[in-house]
C-alpha cells in the first residue's frame, strides 16, 4: 500500500483545523496551554513577557500584534490591543442611575443623560436609545417592560405586532398616540428578545421613575407584570393584579396606576382580550373622571 503523500496530509489536516474554526498559527509548535510550564517556556509566551516588560508599570492593556492568518500566505492580521473597560458593579449603577435621572430637569435632558450613561450593559448590544412616543402632555402613560427588534430599528416603543395591537386597543377607548405617551422600564432591547434581568431592570428603574415624574400623567398604566411589579411594588402576578386601581407616588404627587396585560401576552393569547377589554374601559372610565 503507498504511503499517503506528506504535501496532501498537510493540506487535508489545515483544512479539517480551518473548518474547526482555527484561523490562526500563533507558534511554532503546538503548547498544551493548560501546563503553565509549557505555556510560559512557548516562543509565543516569551515574546509577550518582552514586550510586556519594555512597557511602563501601569499600561494595563492587551498587547498588540500581528500574526499570520492561516492558509493567507503573507496575510497578517491585527489584533485589537486596548481592552474593554470594566463594567461598573450593579449596585454603583443603581446608585449612579438615581443621582444622574434626579439632575435631569426635563424630558429633553432626561434623554440627553441616558444617551451617554454607560452603567447598563445592554446600551452596548441595542442599536439605540428607545426613550419614548406619544404626547408627553397626555394625561395618561402607558410603561412596557422593554423594546423589541421593531422598536429598536425604529428608536420608537411599540411599534411592532405589539405596538399595532396597542394602537387598536387605544382607538377603541377614543384615543391615539397623540393622547398618550409610552415608554418602557428598559430603554435598550436586549439581546434576543429575552427578558430584562433583575439588575438590568434595576439599574433603569430610576430613569423611567424620573421619566414619569417630568410627564406628569394623571393616569399610569403598567403594561405586563414586569412593569407593573417594578413600578408598583408588587409581588402578585398580573392576572391578580390587572383592573385594580393603585396609588402611585411620582415624587411631587400622588396619582392612580391601572396594570393590564402587555399587548404581546394578548398576541400569544387572545382569549384574554376580553379582560383587557374591561380594562381600558376602566382607563377611559379614569381618564373621563380625570384620573
Amino acid at each position: 500500500m503507498k504511503p499517503p503523500d506528506r504535501e496532501q496530509v498537510a493540506c487535508a489536516l489545515l483544512a479539517f483545523y480551518l473548518d474547526a474554526g482555527v484561523d490562526a498559527v500563533i507558534d511554532e509548535i503546538a503548547a498544551d496551554r493548560l501546563d503553565g510550564a509549557a505555556a510560559k517556556g512557548s516562543s509565543a509566551a516569551r515574546a509577550t513577557a518582552a514586550i510586556a516588560d519594555s512597557r511602563p508599570p501601569n499600561a494595563g492593556r492587551a498587547i498588540d500584534r500581528e500574526r499570520p492568518v492561516v492558509g493567507r500566505p503573507g496575510h497578517r492580521e491585527s489584533v485589537p490591543g486596548p481592552a474593554a473597560p470594566t463594567p461598573p458593579s450593579p449596585d454603583a449603577a443603581v446608585m449612579a442611575a438615581r443621582e444622574m435621572a434626579r439632575s435631569a430637569g426635563n424630558l429633553d435632558e432626561l434623554r440627553a443623560i441616558l444617551e451617554r450613561f454607560e452603567g447598563c450593559a445592554l446600551r452596548a448590544t441595542a442599536s439605540r436609545l428607545v426613550f419614548a412616543d406619544g404626547n408627553p402632555a397626555a394625561p395618561v402613560m402607558f410603561v412596557g417592560e422593554a423594546p423589541g427588534r421593531d422598536e429598536d430599528l425604529a428608536g420608537l416603543p411599540f411599534v411592532g405586532r405589539s405596538g399595532k395591537l396597542l394602537d387598536r386597543m387605544l382607538a377603541a377607548i377614543g384615543l391615539d398616540r397623540s393622547c398618550a405617551y409610552i415608554a418602557n422600564i428598559v430603554p435598550w432591547r436586549p439581546p434576543g428578545n429575552r427578558t430584562p434581568t433583575p439588575q438590568e431592570s434595576a439599574i433603569c428603574l430610576p430613569f423611567v421613575r424620573r421619566q414619569i415624574e417630568l410627564a406628569d400623567p394623571n393616569l399610569l398604566v403598567c403594561l405586563g407584570q414586569p412593569a407593573t411589579q417594578a413600578l408598583l411594588g408588587t409581588t402578585d402576578g398580573i392576572t391578580r393584579t390587572r383592573g385594580r386601581s393603585f396609588a402611585y407616588h411620582t415624587g411631587a404627587r400622588e396619582i392612580r396606576a391601572i396594570p393590564t396585560f402587555h399587548p404581546a401576552y394578548l398576541l400569544r393569547q387572545p382569549l384574554q382580550k376580553r379582560l383587557a377589554w374591561r380594562d381600558f374601559l376602566t382607563i377611559k372610565k379614569a381618564l373621563a373622571s380625570g384620573g
